[in-house]
Order: C-alpha cells, then sequence, then structure tokens
C-alpha cells in the first residue's frame, strides 16, 4: 500500500509521439474570441482518469487520430497574431497531440486510496512534460496513458483552455471514446469551430460595470492581495463531498422564501467558509467568481456544439462582516443575482470590455469556482467500463466542483488552502450539516 500521497515515477519505454489526424484537415488560422484568449486561461486544464481496464495505446491513438480531424484545431499550435500581437489566434496546421505511453507500479485501488488529495508530484509523474519556452509551444493536447500492475491505466489529458471549456473538453473525450468503441460511426456531435459570434462590436460600447474586472494592480489601490498572499504559503488540498441528502439540508436553509439550485447553495456555502476560515479583515470587500455557461443565455442561441469558451465569470461581491454574520439564504441572494445579471446586453458588454488587453480577472480576494459536476466528464467510456475516479490533476486555491463516480447526485469540493486554516475551512464546511446524520459519514473531510 501507498503510504503517502507520493507516487513511484512513471516508466517511459518509448518517447512520446505526435498523433495528426488520420486525413488532412483545414488549414487556416483560427480567430479565438475575447472570452477564449483572456490572461486567466493562458494555460491547460489537466483531467485525471483511473479505469479498472486498460485499453491498448495503439487502439487510443488510431482513436485518437480519427477524431482529430473533427477536432482538428486541438492538432494545431496557438501563437499570436499577426496584426496584434496582444491576441492569440490557433494555426490550424495538423502538427498533432502529444501522446505518451508509461508504465507504473501501482494498482488502481492503491491509487484510489490517495485520489481525493492530489499531490504535487502527480503532474510530474502522470503527464509528460513538454519543455518548451512558452505556453505557446505547447501542444493543446498532451495526452499520458499509464499502464498499472492490476491490468488497469491511469489516463490523463491537459487540454488548452483557450481553444475550449469545460462543455467543449467533455464533447472532444466522448467524441474520442465514442470513435473507440465504434470506429465506422461519426462523432456524436460535429464540433464548431468559427467563433465571430463573440465578436466585439466596432467601436467597443462598454454599458456594464464588470466587477469581476479590473485594470489595476493590488498596489495601485492600497489592496490587500489575498491570492498572493495564499500562494507564497504552502497550500494543502481539503476534499469534502457532499451527497444530495447535505445539499438538500442546505437548500432548506434558504426556503420558504428562496427556491435555489443545489449549485447556489453549494456554491454560496463553500465561499462563507473559505472566508471564515481566513480570519480577514472584517470590512475588507471579497468576490466569488464562478463559471456560467452562456450558450443559450445570448442571442442569437450558439450553435450546437460550439467549441470556444461558451462561459462567463459571474461576479457576487459583499464583505467579510457580511458573509459572516449573515445567512447562507442571504449570501445564496447574491449568488443568484449575480447569475441573472448575465443577459446578452452584459455578455456583449464584457466582449467589448476585453477589447482593452490590459483588463484582468480580478483575482486579488476573490474565490474562484469551476464547475465540473454535470458536464458527464464521469460518464467516459473507451470500451472497458467507466472510470472508478474521474477529477484534476493537481489541486489549486481556486475550488472545484467535482463530479462523484457512481453518484450523479453528489458533488465534490477541492480546494487547496493554508495547511494552518484547512481544519476551519473543514469545520465551517460541516458546521451547519452537524444537526443532520453525521454518522452516515456523508461529508467527507480529508486533509
Amino acid at each position: 500500500m501507498l503510504n503517502s500521497s507520493e507516487l513511484p515515477n512513471s516508466l517511459y519505454h518509448n518517447q512520446p509521439t505526435l498523433i495528426q489526424p488520420i486525413t488532412p484537415t483545414p488549414n487556416h488560422y483560427l480567430y479565438l474570441s475575447n472570452l477564449d484568449d483572456q490572461k486567466f486561461l493562458r494555460f491547460s486544464i489537466k483531467y485525471l482518469y483511473v479505469f479498472k481496464k486498460a485499453v491498448s495505446s495503439d487502439t487510443l491513438k488510431h482513436s485518437l487520430s480519427k477524431v482529430l480531424v473533427d477536432y482538428y484545431p486541438l492538432a494545431g499550435r496557438l501563437r499570436a497574431a499577426v496584426h496584434d500581437d496582444q491576441k492569440l489566434e490557433i494555426d490550424c496546421n495538423g502538427q498533432g497531440a502529444l501522446f505518451a505511453e508509461a508504465f507504473m507500479d501501482i494498482t488502481a485501488e492503491e491509487f484510489l486510496q490517495v485520489s481525493k488529495k492530489p499531490n504535487k508530484s502527480w503532474s510530474r509523474k502522470l503527464l509528460y512534460k513538454v519543455e518548451a519556452s512558452s505556453f505557446l509551444n505547447v501542444p493543446p493536447l498532451v495526452v499520458q496513458v499509464t499502464n498499472l500492475r492490476c491490468g488497469g491505466m491511469i489516463l490523463c489529458a491537459a487540454i488548452n483552455h483557450c481553444l475550449c471549456d469545460g462543455i467543449g473538453t467533455s464533447q472532444f473525450l466522448h467524441a474520442w471514446a465514442h470513435i473507440t468503441t465504434k470506429p465506422n460511426h461519426d462523432v456524436p456531435i460535429t464540433p464548431f469551430h468559427t467563433r465571430h459570434m463573440f465578436n466585439p462590436r466596432d467601436p467597443p460600447h462598454v454599458t456594464f460595470s464588470h466587477p469581476g474586472y479590473t485594470k489595476s494592480t493590488p498596489e495601485d489601490c492600497g489592496q490587500v492581495d489575498l491570492k498572493e498572499f495564499l500562494q507564497s504559503q504552502p497550500l494543502v488540498p481539503a476534499s469534502f463531498t457532499f451527497t444530495a441528502s447535505r445539499i438538500l439540508h442546505l437548500k432548506r436553509q434558504c426556503v420558504p422564501s428562496l427556491e435555489c439550485t443545489a449549485f447556489e447553495a453549494l456554491a454560496s456555502h463553500a465561499w462563507r467558509s473559505w472566508v471564515r476560515a481566513l480570519d480577514l479583515s472584517q470590512s475588507l470587500n471579497v468576490k466569488l467568481l464562478f463559471s456560467v455557461n452562456v450558450r443559450k443565455k445570448v442571442n442569437p442561441e450558439l450553435p450546437p456544439g460550439y467549441y470556444g469558451n461558451g462561459f462567463v465569470l459571474a461576479c457576487a461581491e459583499s464583505t467579510v462582516e457580511d458573509l459572516a454574520v449573515g445567512t447562507l439564504r442571504q449570501t445564496v441572494e447574491l449568488v443568484r443575482k449575480a447569475k441573472l445579471s448575465l443577459t446578452d446586453d452584459y455578455v456583449r458588454s464584457m466582449v467589448d470590455l476585453l477589447e482593452d488587453k490590459t483588463v484582468k480577472t480580478d483575482l486579488t480576494t476573490s474565490f474562484v469556482i469551476s464547475q465540473w459536476a454535470k458536464l458527464g466528464l464521469e460518464e467516459l467510456d473507451f470500451g472497458e467500463g467507466k472510470p472508478l475516479h474521474m477529477g484534476p490533476l493537481s489541486s489549486d486555491i481556486y475550488c472545484l466542483f467535482l463530479p462523484v463516480t457512481g453518484d450523479i447526485d453528489a458533488v465534490t469540493v477541492l480546494v487547496s488552502m493554508p495547511e494552518r486554516v484547512v481544519e476551519k475551512f473543514e469545520y465551517y464546511m460541516k458546521e451547519s450539516l452537524d444537526n443532520t446524520n453525521e454518522e452516515n459519514g456523508d461529508v467527507n473531510g480529508h486533509h
């Protein structure tokens, strides 16, 4: 058994290969919208899957070369646009996605014992590190398949966030799995790559205030930079699984006067717990930034299969004092209001605001939640069954709402915090649930 979440080293028998689309694909430069190439999204999202039974690497490579015909931008390379070096575009040149194969002397069961708590070393061992001078030189899609002693496999995929969001990732991974199991079929959803629906207006017309963004640096306004403060300390992951009954218990604190979704209740609860655990100045203004899919909120609606970032960050804000002494219901009201503000006009105004490349996401005093649950990520099946575990390759100060394999209504909340406050955070996360059946073990704190 593993005595810590440190994994054995991966053994690479071969050099990684570039998997190119199996037939020629369009060769052009693909425009990225202002929502796609925000500085905040210039990284790769790293997904981790554990399967009980491995699928042969040759099978996976062949199906990947087929699915990359439809998803050809993932086989291209990012570059700065010729007319504006602040703007990124995709050179759809068919260069290929990077595919690495490895072996690790561990069983799937042993990995599952530590899977709740991603360890920093995982990124090194489970995903091939591309030596590149800049973020632009890393292929938009990097995959590593690690075969395990028990005959299982860990599949990790790093997908450049500028190309797509979580909905797009899920769409691509399911298309790859579909072609693996049904080689003669077409992809289930045809990706729509054109991004011009999010073109800025000419001239840009910013008609709303956008509290999730800022032009100034924290020093400019004598503000606390919480993000920097957190990242200057050793961080450890805190993970909590909320089952349907726990989420219902949170929602009940908001009725009769307020009907709310599971996400709104859990996001509000996590934000309040985080703020209270950090012991911040009572007068500090803190923000909650959370991703909202706007594919159907804009006019006209985005076409099915739209393959770009179709989400924006909604922003709720409050003082520390109001969050701490207020009720969950009051916090949920702030979250709902932020969500309801995302009209077509608001999104257009945000796209126009982002024409100004000095504008950036305000992360200084923000709790950021990214929603991975409810995207079907945990349903992936390459022909040998659904995953035993699905989650991120690493944990960060940004909070993830993760799906729970085998329980569609449960959500795992994962966020990294300074070690000294994890226990307090855990206490606040559990606090309002203590009067329900704690012995059921529905809320699991790990640290």
